[in-house]
C-alpha cells in the first residue's frame, strides 16, 4: 500500500508517498508529480520501502522563496537520503527526476547502493544545432502528446475529464518544470563530463517508442556511466511508469535483488 504523507527535510516541507518495508527505494518523479493513484510506486513496494517526494513547486509541495535551480533540488534530494533509515538506498529517477538522480549519484552518498534511471534528461550529446530533447514547452500539445506516448489514446492525460484539483496539480507541475529546466533546456552542460564518477551499479531503462528523448540518447547516456546496464521496454514511450509499470517494476526488482 502507498499513502500520501508530509515530511520536512532541511526545513522544507514536502508531499511524499510512502509504503513498503526493507531497504529504502527513493523515487524521484518525472515532468509531473506522482500520486497514490499511480500504480508504479505501489508496485515498487514489493522490493523495498518506497519514499517518493514531490519536489518543491510540484504536486502540493510548497516552493520556498529563491528556491529555483537544479542544484537546489539536488542538494534537497541528498538531504532526503540523509534523513532516511537503512544502509543500502536504491535511487530511482524518472525523466526529469532521472537528471536529478544522476546529479546526486555524481556527487556520491555513503549509503547509495544502486541507481536506476528511466528515460532521463539532463545531458546534451549532439552539436548545438541538433535538438536531443523535444521542446515540450514550445512544440504543439498534439506533437508533444504523440512523442510522449506509445499509445496516447490510452495513456495520455485527458484534461477535459479531470477534476479541478487534478488540473491545478498539472499546472503547478508544468510551471515548476519550466522554472527549473528552462535554461539551459533540460540539461546541464557539465554533467556528461562527470557521469564517469558514478560508482554504484546503474540500470538505465528506456521506452523503445520514446519521442521526447530517443533510445539512442539513452544508450549514449548509459555509455557515460561506468558499467551501466541499458534495457529497453517494448511498446512504451517516455513514461514507462505509466504505460508499462509492471515491466519497469520487474526490471528494478531484478536489479535490486541482483
Amino acid at each position: 500500500m502507498i499513502a500520501s504523507e508530509r515530511m520536512t527535510v532541511h526545513g522544507i516541507e514536502l508531499e511524499v508517498l510512502r509504503g513498503g518495508d526493507g531497504d529504502p527505494i527513493v523515487l524521484l518523479h518525472g515532468m509531473g508529480s506522482l500520486t497514490a493513484a499511480n500504480r508504479f510506486p505501489a508496485l515498487l513496494t514489493a522490493h523495498g520501502a518506497v519514499v517518493a517526494p514531490s519536489c518543491p513547486g510540484f504536486g502540493t509541495s510548497p516552493r520556498p522563496k529563491d528556491f529555483d535551480t537544479i542544484y537546489d533540488l539536488v542538494h534537497l534530494q541528498r538531504a532526503v537520503l540523509d534523513a532516511l533509515p537503512g544502509e543500502r538506498i536504491t535511487l530511482v529517477g524518472l525523466s526529469f527526476g532521472g537528471w536529478l538522480a544522476a546529479e546526486v549519484a555524481v556527487q556520491g552518498h555513503p549509503r547509495l547502493a544502486r541507481l536506476v534511471l528511466a528515460d532521463p534528461v539532463g545531458i546534451k550529446i549532439s552539436d548545438r544545432e541538433t535538438a536531443d530533447i523535444l521542446d515540450v514547452f514550445n512544440r504543439s500539445p498534439a506533437e508533444v502528446r504523440r512523442a510522449a506516448w506509445h499509445d496516447p489514446d490510452r495513456f495520455a492525460p485527458d484534461f477535459d475529464a479531470m477534476e479541478d484539483a487534478e488540473i491545478v496539480r498539472c499546472a503547478r507541475d508544468w510551471e515548476a518544470l519550466c522554472l527549473y529546466a528552462w535554461h539551459p533546456y533540460m540539461y546541464n552542460p557539465q554533467l556528461p563530463r562527470w557521469l564517469g564518477r558514478i560508482a554504484v551499479p546503474t540500470l538505465v531503462a528506456w521506452g523503445d517508442s520514446d519521442g521526447i528523448v530517443s533510445p539512442d540518447y539513452g544508450r549514449a547516456f548509459a555509455g557515460l556511466i561506468p558499467g551501466a546496464r541499458f534495457e529497453t521496454i517494448a511498446n512504451c514511450g517516455h513514461h514507462p511508469e505509466i504505460e508499462r509499470p509492471d515491466e519497469l517494476a520487474a526490471l528494478i526488482g531484478s536489479f535490486v535483488r541482483g
